[in-house]
């Protein structure tokens, strides 16, 4: 089984774009923690990405997709792709989620930040319904190939959307609390 964290042999240039990306949003959630998101500009951004502002551009069109952005879809649909599709649906579900809540607890802290923003910003909140959407619409397309169904099917689409919540709720999951000794 492959590592659920390393993506499907990506070359060392798309390699190298994603970690650009990651330390561009990185630096974002950084800056939006310390100022406040509307007072964060993208030259600001940029420069605590050793970045030109074009260059910030290249990798997210607004300054809401630096918020937006996640990699964890695209790593949950190749984990899914890896397993075997003789094995029940149920049981890929179940391991694809597993695997996945196991794999970001070293975003936590990002996840959180992306979350509070979501709340706080009023286009990033906007935002998120159409993510939630594409989720869907991604999740239906991996249920509908594995099970020979249409993606438009309406019992796939909430199951698709059953994964998208299930998923939320594994990036969600607070620190638990422990009592005071």
């Amino acid at each position: 089984m492959p590592n659920a964290i390393t993506p499907i042999a990506r070359g060392l240039r798309e390699r190298k774009k994603l970690k650009t990306k990651e330390a561009i949003q990185r630096e974002a959630l950084r800056l939006f923690q310390e100022q406040g998101y509307d007072e964060t500009t993208i030259e600001q951004i940029a420069a605590a990405a050793e970045i030109s502002p074009s260059t910030f551009f290249n990798y997210f069109p607004t300054k809401e997709d630096v918020v937006l952005f996640d990699r964890y879809d695209p790593m949950l649909e190749s984990f899914i792709a890896s397993l075997p599709k003789d094995e029940p649906l149920s049981r890929t579900i179940e391991r694809a989620l597993s695997m996945f809540a196991s794999t970001i607890e070293t975003d936590r802290q990002a996840i959180f930040v992306r979350a509070k923003l979501g709340l706080e910003v009023p286009e990033i909140r906007a935002r998120f319904w159409e993510e939630l959407e594409k989720a869907q619409n991604l999740f239906a397309g991996i249920v509908a190939t594995r099970t020979g169904r249409k993606a438009t099917d309406f019992e796939l689409r909430v199951l698709a959307m059953v994964l998208v919540l299930a998923r939320l709720d594994a990036l969600g999951q607070p620190e638990p609390t422990r009592p005071a000794s």
